[in-house]
């Protein structure tokens, strides 16, 4: 097992030990126990009371936080050149269509979110093995595939994030900065609970939410109280 540097060690002190917090409390506690000399992303992890193998049980959405993710998104928007304009005043970063698709081909995927078109999805099939493994892929269920580009990219830029339960039933997702005042990060990780709550499978049987654990880079994972209501 690693050995604990001394900063390691004086942040697992903070913790009491076999203790549930609050939302509120671990807002605030992950500030204290975050030493790293970048700005640190605050991640939280929310295994869920379902069994992803089921198609019925399979928890995806999208979020808007509240006060951004503190990240700045490099978007790619793949367009037809009547929509270029479009995404560029949106905020896009990369704009355009076949160099782009020949970039990705090459192994070029250096982006956060690809925007495009439902009549471009044709192209961008057989770049599902790149793209897949790195959730690069368009979705219409994540709002990445629409004919109102400029809409998509703007949301994207702001702070919408889409997150999928993974095959152990955990969703993990970044909700913020370690700058960022703990009432933002309260905030942006409420909104995230609250919408898991709301796509509950009705398949679903058990507790719904079974843990909550809040960490940013490098640090200790802050157990939170799973009754989120």
């Amino acid at each position: 097992m690693a050995r604990l540097t001394k900063k390691q060690k004086e942040a697992v002190a903070k913790l009491e030990k076999g203790k549930v917090y609050s939302l509120n409390e671990a807002s605030s506690l992950i500030k204290e126990i975050t030493n790293t000399k970048f700005d640190a992303s605050v991640d939280l992890a929310v295994r869920l009371g379902v069994d992803p193998r089921k198609a019925n049980q399979m928890v995806r959405g999208v979020v808007s936080l509240p006060h951004g993710t503190g990240k700045d998104m490099k978007v790619l928007a793949l367009v037809t050149p009547d929509k270029e304009a479009e995404a560029k005043a949106a905020g896009a970063d990369y704009v355009g269509l076949d160099e782009y698709l020949d970039k990705i081909k090459g192994g070029w995927t250096d982006v956060d979110v690809i925007v495009t078109m439902p009549s471009v999805m044709g192209k961008l099939g057989p770049l599902g093995r790149v793209l897949g493994p790195r959730g690069l892929m368009p979705n219409p269920k994540t709002g990445t595939v629409t004919m109102d580009v400029a809409k998509a990219v703007s949301e994207v830029k702001a702070g919408k994030i889409d997150f999928k339960v993974d095959k152990t039933g955990i969703v993990h997702a970044a909700i913020g900065k370690a700058s960022f005042s703990a009432d933002k990060i309260e905030g942006n990780a409420n909104e995230l609970l609250q919408t898991l709550m709301k796509l509950k499978p009705t398949t679903a049987k058990g507790v719904y939410v079974k843990s909550i654990f809040m960490s940013s880079t490098m640090s200790p994972s802050i157990a939170i109280d799973p009754k989120i209501g």
